[in-house]
């Protein structure tokens, strides 16, 4: 059926303006001024924005963290993020057993998210070792859509700094991405037990353990390998610190490409200072929350370019039940906390309506950004003939608060509750087809389809210096 979403004013990554946009079946025709069509439905959009649908390019639905399970499946999760405007997620893998290659959890994977995700999803490998069957793999990954790849430098099946190197080669010989959870693990496990010998095991001293300059030290390390290794593409998930992004600017100020940067709304809007409340809890994640300096820092990051994503890390666990894990002693507590359905909220409200990002960066970096680097672009990211027509009517007028009793997820709470916002989604699309109206959603289970993504391509994106 063809739709015409008449009188909205368009907002991509780099313009402003009015037009009409006519769609047929999933993909967006033409778009232009006054357009008609007697066989079409028409959407009014008088008064709003229409951006793309936003991309969340790190999820963690369905984690098995081994301790506990995230509790948004591939189900709740994505009506979550459809109900925030988002309408493409790709999700970090969780570790499978000890030796797997990386098809293993893909399989998994496959299974958990086929006829529950209602938007369209893709996967990012997860190297738990190394190896030269799981390096041939990486470019098997590839052409199975999967070009990119997670390394952690924390945990359990974190990757030491010759596993990087190699990791490093092999994704810039097949054009593929590697993406990094930068924390010095050694610190961070010294710092963790001296508290635990003390007798500091409240909420706070999970901050305390994970000190900025132990995120800092790992992204420069992780920097200079990438330049070791010609300087191979690098996307640092959930920076948090302005340290952290001070050792991004100074490699590209050194001349070193191919650097992609995350952070969160977490680390733009919420401070160490949620430790102290009661339900501290709550905000176990890692990194840990920041100062309000740092804040600051990555608002200005998000401003000027240094900073090129913004995703979620949605990862949640039930405050009264799993998070009470650590009710005695930090480290037993799962990490992680919710947000891909307050991700477009925040990003308007909080930065675009108090003046700190453009609209236009906020497209840049909630829609066509992940897709240009992660391989999405141009199905999706982008208004334009020949994109999915998966899009989002927003209310620049509207207002309201962020309360718990709104999410649509299966966690029972939201990181963000009593925040007054400025702005409210009207109407998602998902390829043509409305599944979010008046904050309900109305699409289907499993209409979500699999993203067979594509390598890097050069020169399509330029990291800023």
């Amino acid at each position: 059926m063809k739709k015409i979403i008449k009188n909205g004013r368009i907002f991509t990554e780099r313009e402003d303006y009015q037009a009409d946009i006519l769609i047929e079946g999933e993909k967006i025709m033409c778009i232009g001024k006054d357009i008609s069509d007697g066989d079409a439905q028409v959407v009014d959009a008088s008064g709003c924005y229409v951006i793309p649908g936003a991309v969340d390019v790190h999820t963690h639905m369905d984690l098995d963290v081994g301790i506990s399970r995230a509790v948004d499946d591939f189900y709740d999760g994505t009506v979550a993020a459809a109900c925030g405007g988002t309408t493409s997620i790709v999700d970090h893998m969780a570790f499978g057993p000890a030796g797997v290659g990386l098809h293993y959890q893909f399989e998994v994977y496959k299974k958990l998210a086929e006829g529950k995700a209602v938007i369209d999803y893709g996967f990012h490998g997860t190297a738990q070792h190394v190896d030269e069957d799981i390096l041939a793999e990486l470019g098997a990954m590839a052409a199975d859509g999967i070009p990119s790849v997670k390394a952690y430098l924390t945990y359990g099946f974190r990757l030491n700094d010759a596993d990087v190197l190699q990791i490093l080669r092999k994704m810039k010989e097949i054009n593929g991405i590697t993406a990094f959870h930068c924390e010095n693990h050694d610190v961070v496990e010294f710092l963790k037990q001296q508290y635990k010998k003390e007798g500091k095991t409240a909420p706070v001293y999970h901050a305390k353990s994970r000190p900025n300059l132990a995120e800092a030290e790992a992204v420069g390390r992780v920097l200079r390998l990438a330049r070791m290794a010609d300087d191979a593409p690098v996307y640092i998930v959930h920076l948090s610190c302005r340290e952290s992004l001070e050792a991004v600017r100074e490699a590209r100020r050194q001349g070193q490409k191919n650097i992609f940067v995350e952070t969160c709304p977490q680390y733009l809007l919420l401070t160490e200072e949620c430790y102290q409340r009661e339900d501290g809890l709550k905000y176990i994640m890692s990194p840990p929350l920041r100062t309000r300096k740092d804040c600051e820092a990555l608002w200005e990051g998000l401003s000027d370019g240094s900073v090129q994503v913004v995703a979620t890390d949605h990862c949640p666990f039930n405050y009264r039940k799993e998070k009470q894990m650590g009710k005695d002693d930090f480290t037993a507590c799962p990490n992680g906390a919710p947000g891909v359905e307050e991700r477009l909220m925040l990003l308007y409200s909080e930065g675009v309506a108090k003046g700190r990002i453009t609209m236009n960066r906020l497209v840049e970096t909630l829609c066509t950004n992940p897709c240009k680097i992660y391989g999405l672009y141009p199905e999706k990211g982008v208004i334009q003939p020949g994109a999915d027509a998966d899009l989002v009517i927003f209310d620049t007028d509207a207002s309201g608060v962020i309360t718990h009793s709104r999410m649509h997820g299966a966690v029972d709470y939201t990181s963000y509750e009593g925040m007054e916002i400025q702005g409210q989604i009207c109407q998602v699309m998902q390829r043509g087809k409305v599944i979010v109206k008046e904050h309900q959603f109305i699409g289907e289970k499993g209409a979500g389809r699999f993203i067979h993504r594509k390598p890097l391509e050069k020169g399509l994106f330029q990291s800023r210096s």
